[in-house]
């Protein structure tokens, strides 16, 4: 008996999902490939990364996904194969238990998934979406590196009564730079069976740039050990699931490519499939590939206008070249629809979904029209009306061009500075030239580069929320205080006498000397209120500072407010009955009492600050061999691991 795999990657659940017209589209997909799993008996399925578009997806999209586990995954139908290493070596959540073993679940299809790009572990508890179907028991998650500078790779070890013996190995998605500079120094070992390490079949699982897209921006084949049998390839869209050979190591590579279009390029255009892995006892293996029939069809052309006829760039006519482009988009619709008929011949005519057009329109020596009107001609038959064209001239060559057309050898410890550099010490380093007052800095850091590096759209937002009610303490303070100050300039203006207040210079005098002392007492008490504001946010954003530092700097907030709002009206009444001169001497005094507190004010404020412990390099200790399961009848009998040396 064979062992039987679904393998896939790149599903991007939850892509466009607010998309009025795409919304469905991963979850579409997904839900064809999991119900193929079923009717083909599978005994699993393996996922290359990027199961998730976001790198937090909404509750929308989880609630879907889990939806779709639990309706294909969970069954009576039995798991023909057995686990045999050490789960707790692949698996690091809290239970370290694949899940069809998992007494309280009944698991007839498991899937095992290594993280992407898109849904790599970050923010607080370094914690990824997998992690939460890992603790839900749908999902096996592994792959994770505890260490990218020293990464340690143990393989799941999988049998089967035939005599079928799986090794798999995974790496969920690392920097191309970084972990390209871990290659070179050697620091990635895959560990090997000791006892009988030649009978296994090894598979390597991995979610990198596979084309070379810079100096040290992908990882070569050529890297990875020759020991491996097949290398299941995610990250590239592109469907190349057929088997291919690397020459100089000898093993094969598979690359399935993405189950739903999330760009408009040629890559994309490819029919979408998966494979059914079939692997023997002999080692022999080979990979059926099934077309996906409920993808989107997508159709990519070019057209260049200085080449149809009946158009001139002499004399441009844009209504002769917005029916020239219509009448070719057209064609496209019919492309599409052919293609669609063409895989599901079952399926009836008005099924045919609305397809994605992509033309991409050469405009030399004319003009360009407008992409999103010209789309509403067609908003009942393509998907993608807003950049159904794509507008480009060619780019005539200079003599500069040549001569920078230069290829330079760079070494490669020439990057690593710059491998080093994030986005984060942009951020840093220009929040540090300003002179914030209320917003911390290393929490706009932080916000800033989930918002850049993980495409969280609402990093910033939340941020800048969790702030907000100690902003609208300081607005409703400042509203109070302008409150009590005109009711206190009109309680002043009634005892005034008549030449006062009958005559015009002698009122805006008057009223200009409250409003002055108005403005004083606020700023005074404003900074006592703003110090305290300044010590609950520095204890909010200091991780070590506890909850009960910012609450009691909130209550003193309040309190100063409330102590301001008495003293202003029991000096409202004190102002009624005070005669000239003793107002005078009053005055006198409240001013010296006034400098008092200043001083005072400013020395509490300069006792709050932040701390911020350094980070210290922690030596990542290599076990000798990864320990046995829990499971096996005898340690005699269970697989011992051997260290392997990239």
């Amino acid at each position: 008996m064979s062992f039987r795999i679904l393998i896939a990657t790149d599903n991007h659940l939850g892509f466009l999902e607010k998309d009025a017209v795409r919304a469905d589209d991963s979850f579409v997909a997904f839900r064809e490939i999991l119900a193929l799993a079923v009717a083909r008996r599978v005994d699993f399925v393996l996922l290359g990364g990027d199961l998730f578009h976001d790198n937090r997806p909404s509750r929308k999209t989880l609630h879907k996904t889990i939806t779709l586990l639990r309706q294909f995954c969970m069954g009576d139908k039995p798991c023909e194969f057995d686990f045999v290493s050490a789960q707790d070596e692949s698996f690091k959540d809290a239970f370290a238990t694949v899940n069809y073993q998992d007494p309280n679940y009944n698991v007839s299809i498991p899937i095992f998934s290594i993280h992407g790009n898109h849904d790599d572990p970050s923010g607080d508890g370094d914690l990824c979406a997998l992690d939460l179907l890992s603790a839900a028991g749908l999902v096996n998650y592994f792959g994770r590196a505890e260490a990218v500078d020293d990464i340690r790779i143990s393989p799941m070890l999988l049998t089967k009564e035939s005599g079928v013996k799986l090794a798999i190995y995974g790496l969920g998605n690392v920097r191309d730079e970084r972990l390209y500079r871990t290659f070179v120094g050697k620091k990635v070992r895959m560990l090997r069976p000791a006892e009988d390490k030649e009978e296994w079949f090894n598979i390597f699982v991995i979610h990198q740039n596979r084309v070379k897209r810079g100096p040290t921006n992908y990882i070569p084949e050529s890297f990875l050990p020759d020991f491996l049998h097949l290398v299941i390839w995610g990250h590239e869209h592109d469907c190349l699931i057929d088997l291919e050979q690397n020459d100089e190591k000898g093993f094969y590579i598979s690359q399935p490519g993405s189950s739903v279009a999330t760009s408009l390029s040629e890559g994309e255009m490819i029919p979408k499939h998966v494979g059914i892995l079939e692997i023997h006892p002999d080692k022999q293996f080979k990979i059926e590939k099934v077309q996906l029939k409920t993808v989107r069809p997508f159709v990519m052309d070019d057209i260049v206008l200085a080449d149809c006829k009946g158009l001139s760039s002499r004399k441009v006519d844009d209504k002769r070249v917005e029916q020239v482009l219509v009448e070719k988009v057209e064609e496209m619709i019919e492309t599409a629809r052919n293609m669609w008929l063409e895989g599901n011949p079952e399926e009836p005519e008005d099924s045919f979904p609305k397809p994605l057009i992509r033309l991409r329109v050469d405009y030399s020596s004319f003009t360009t029209l407008n992409p999103q009107r010209f789309g509403q001609k067609f908003v009942d038959r393509v998907a993608n009306v807003k950049d159904i064209l794509l507008f480009h001239r060619k780019r005539a060559s200079t003599n500069a061009d040549k001569k920078s057309n230069v290829n330079f050898d760079i070494p490669v410890d020439l990057p690593e500075k710059l491998d080093k550099f994030q986005v984060q010490d942009l951020v840093d380093e220009f929040l540090a030239a300003q002179s914030l007052e209320i917003l911390p800095e290393n929490g706009i850091g932080e916000a800033v580069r989930l918002f850049v590096e993980k495409e969280d759209k609402d990093a910033i937002t939340e941020f800048a929320s969790s702030f907000r009610h100690l902003a609208a303490s300081l607005i409703i303070f400042c509203l109070s205080f302008v409150a009590e100050s005109l009711n206190r300039t009109r309680v002043s203006l009634e005892k005034a006498p008549p030449d006062v207040i009958y005559d015009e210079d002698n009122l805006m005098k008057q009223i200009s000397k409250e409003k002055k002392e108005a403005v004083a007492e606020i700023s005074e008490e404003s900074a006592k209120v703003f110090g305290n504001t300044k010590r609950a946010i520095a204890a909010r954003s200091n991780g070590s500072a506890d909850e009960s530092e910012g609450n009691s700097a909130t209550e003193q907030t309040a309190a100063t407010v409330k102590r301001a709002r008495a003293t202003k009206t029991a000096g409202a009444k004190a102002k009624t009955t005070v005669k000239p001169a003793t107002r005078k001497r009053a005055t006198n005094a409240g001013s010296k009492r006034k400098k008092r507190d200043e001083s005072s004010d400013e020395t509490s404020d300069n006792d709050a600050s932040a701390l911020r412990p350094d980070d210290d390099d922690e030596n990542d200790v290599v076990a000798e061999s990864p320990r046995l399961s829990r499971r096996d009848p005898a340690p005699s009998t269970a697989p011992q691991y051997v260290r392997y040396l990239a």
